[in-house]
């Protein structure tokens, strides 16, 4: 009979101890699927990147659903600032999906807006009971957790915005996801990064502009990419009288 209870006890400890750890966590398995099935390497305007099939994501099932649970998500136990940005990256990339989906046909994520209104701050939907906008996502929720990395893992639809990535974020894979991200970003010379040796010159993603204070705690942007780039454009990284410039950012839908 104590044996038997002992190990009703121990599975019941078992299963209390695991909930707990596992409580905050969002399924993010439906959009997993999503982007293994309907997101693609493709060329667009001579930039390679990963495209994504909007016309068939939208009509599964699994999209509708996905929306839908993110609806009445609870955000209680969503604490920690791995839990955050594994939870709010993957929320980004859903809620731009959406906007784009919501106003398809666009050649662009920005004919979503209007002059009146942009789309980084048009509704486009609901997280938790609350009505969310891609501005509020990235910059008052992302960019106060201090991740500089995040700028290569929230994805605005576009060709020249960093890759979407063909699998959901997770709390235990963020770091080697991000790192992944980021090298990945700046080897493609099409939009991440470029360097002319001959000239000390580099040609930056003008994401790494608009973001550099985000950077400044980490060294600044040519510290903190330094070490993450190509072998072959480190020396010039480190030259002292290094010029940099920027990419022209090309809005155009990231889609096939």
């Amino acid at each position: 009979m104590k044996s038997h209870f002992a190990k009703w006890m121990f599975t019941f400890i078992v299963v209390v101890v695991f909930t707990a750890q596992t409580a905050w966590a969002f399924d993010f398995s439906k959009w997993d699927d999503l982007l293994k099935k309907y997101v693609a390497e493709v060329t667009i305007d001579g930039v390679n990147i990963h495209a994504v099939d909007y016309q068939k994501l939208g009509k599964d099932p699994d999209y509708r659903a996905l929306v839908k649970d993110l609806e009445a998500v609870s955000l209680a136990n969503v604490e920690t600032k791995q839990d955050k940005l594994a939870f709010w990256i993957n929320v980004y990339n859903v809620m731009a999906v959406k906007m784009v989906l919501d106003h398809y046909p666009v050649e662009s994520i920005k004919d979503a807006g209007s002059f009146f209104q942009s789309v980084w701050k048009k509704d486009v939907g609901t997280v938790g009971g609350i009505t969310r906008t891609l501005n509020e996502i990235e910059h008052d929720i992302l960019r106060k957790l201090g991740e500089p990395r995040i700028h290569v893992a929230i994805v605005c639809a576009s060709v020249s915005c960093p890759d979407l990535r063909k699998e959901a974020y997770t709390v235990k894979q963020l770091d080697v996801q991000l790192d992944d991200q980021m090298r990945t970003f700046l080897a493609n010379k099409e939009k991440g990064l470029c360097v002319n040796r001959a000239k000390n010159q580099i040609y930056l993603s003008s994401i790494f502009k608009w973001f550099k204070e985000d950077f400044d705690s980490k060294g600044g942007v040519i510290a903190f990419i330094t070490p993450i780039a190509p072998d072959d454009m480190q020396a010039t990284l480190k030259n002292e009288k290094l010029h940099i410039s920027y990419l022209d950012y090309n809005w155009d839908l990231n889609e096939f």
